[in-house]
């Protein structure tokens, strides 16, 4: 649905082999509501069942990539009975599944983040942000306990010090802080925040697909601690006869980009 204003749930765009999804609330910072969740998940499920999508890009529109979750939604659905005794929130299931995407992702950070969208971002593999960007967990300020899984990501992503910096102070950091404590991969002017993005997303969908989604898997298992040993020895044993492998092989020998 879109308002009168131009702002919608979450947009989907395919161009080649790169999906881009873009948050489209600027007049509310792009602020997520509770309807968006649903229309998120349907987007992760679409992109991930094109295989002619190598890599997504996650943005937002206008000057913030996000203001987080409504707090309107976190306070109704602190008195529902459902969700007491569901095994997490949904905002939980889709930055989880966000994470698990198998392709690549990257966050194309166009300005601040806050709140819950901290942890949508840090979901991505990569995050790409302005010079200008911002950022703040304020769940100690609204006396919230934030979901097991986004403590832990950011305990792996970040190191427990810088964890504990963010949640228990609620403080606001700016982009060269980001970029130090390994929160933004890559920190540039807003100018050149396009052409840093393309560059990589080039990079990523060039790659063979399936090693990669196999590798970022195994990765992510080893930051939770929970390596399924057995699927990784496995798709490792099929990736040396497989296509894939071949083709790179064969494009080194004649020296040329591989086609995957």
């Amino acid at each position: 649905m879109v308002d009168t204003d131009g702002a919608s749930a979450p947009l989907l765009n395919i161009s080649g082999a790169r999906a881009t999804i873009r948050l489209n609330r600027p007049r509310h910072h792009n602020r997520l509501e509770a309807d968006d969740l649903g229309v998120l998940l349907k987007l992760f499920d679409q992109v991930e069942a094109d295989p002619a999508v190598r890599v997504l890009v996650l943005t937002g529109t206008g000057r913030t990539f996000s203001s987080g979750y409504d707090l309107g939604s976190v306070a109704e659905r602190a008195v529902s009975a459902t969700e007491q005794q569901s095994a997490g929130s949904a905002f939980e299931v889709v930055v989880n599944r966000l994470e698990d995407l198998a392709v690549p992702t990257i966050c194309r950070l166009n300005g601040g983040v806050y709140g819950g969208s901290t942890d949508l971002a840090l979901a991505c593999d990569f995050r790409i942000g302005v010079d200008t960007s911002e950022m703040f967990m304020p769940a100690a300020r609204l006396g919230l306990h934030y979901y097991k899984s986004g403590i832990q990501r950011y305990v792996s992503r970040l190191g427990v010090d810088n964890a504990k910096m963010l949640f228990l102070t609620a403080q606001k950091i700016a982009a060269p802080e980001m970029l130090r404590i390994g929160y933004l991969t890559r920190m540039v002017p807003a100018e050149a925040l396009d052409q840093e993005v393309d560059g990589l997303a080039d990079i990523l969908a060039a790659n063979a697909p399936l090693a990669m989604a196999g590798m970022k898997r195994a990765i992510n298992e080893f930051a939770r601690g929970k390596l399924d040993e057995v699927a990784a020895d496995t798709r490792h044993r099929e990736s040396m006869r497989g296509a894939e492998i071949k083709e790179g092989i064969k494009a080194l020998a004649e020296k040329r980009p591989p086609k995957f």
